[in-house]
């Protein structure tokens, strides 16, 4: 907390921005803050805006998220981001971006990188055998890394 010290003890506007990397508009503002109110001048006021979707909203996704992507017309059972923004935009006529999706699904203790469960396969054997057979390995592949070139002008020397 070097920069909380460094605040209080009247340190440069520049050395404070610095170390809590924000602005020195910031750090402008809050010395304001401090000398006008006190320690309750830099308390947070809270969130700017009220989510978009509520808490009674997000059940109702949560709904329609667990009945799959296939209830929804997807030919597979995977979720996306932009499938998980379309379902939002066709159920409750809201608007997302494909960054605020992620962020919405966080918050409410969502994980959208993580399965729910273990892919049904048949046993690794048969599984590295259906690899081996449909990707048959040809020749040296180091020597087909040795002659190419990335640039169009300058071919690969061989």
């Amino acid at each position: 907390m070097e920069a909380a010290e460094g605040f209080a003890a009247g340190a440069s506007n520049g050395d404070v921005a610095k170390d809590l990397r924000v602005s020195v508009r910031s750090v402008q503002r809050w010395r304001r803050a401090w000398q006008d109110i006190g320690p309750e001048g830099l308390r947070s006021a809270g969130p700017v805006s009220t989510p978009k979707l509520s808490d009674a909203l997000f059940a109702v996704l949560e709904v329609e998220l667990v009945k799959g992507a296939v209830a929804h017309g997807w030919p597979d059972q995977t979720w996306a981001l932009a499938r998980i923004k379309t379902v939002i935009g066709r159920r409750f006529h809201k608007s997302f971006t494909l960054s605020g999706v992620p962020q919405m699904l966080r918050r409410h203790g969502w994980s959208y990188q993580v399965p729910a469960r273990r892919a049904v396969e048949p046993d690794d054997a048969a599984v590295a055998g259906r690899v081996k057979d449909t990707w048959p390995v040809r020749g040296s592949t180091t020597a087909a890394l040795d002659a190419t070139s990335s640039s169009k002008t300058r071919p690969a020397s061989r």
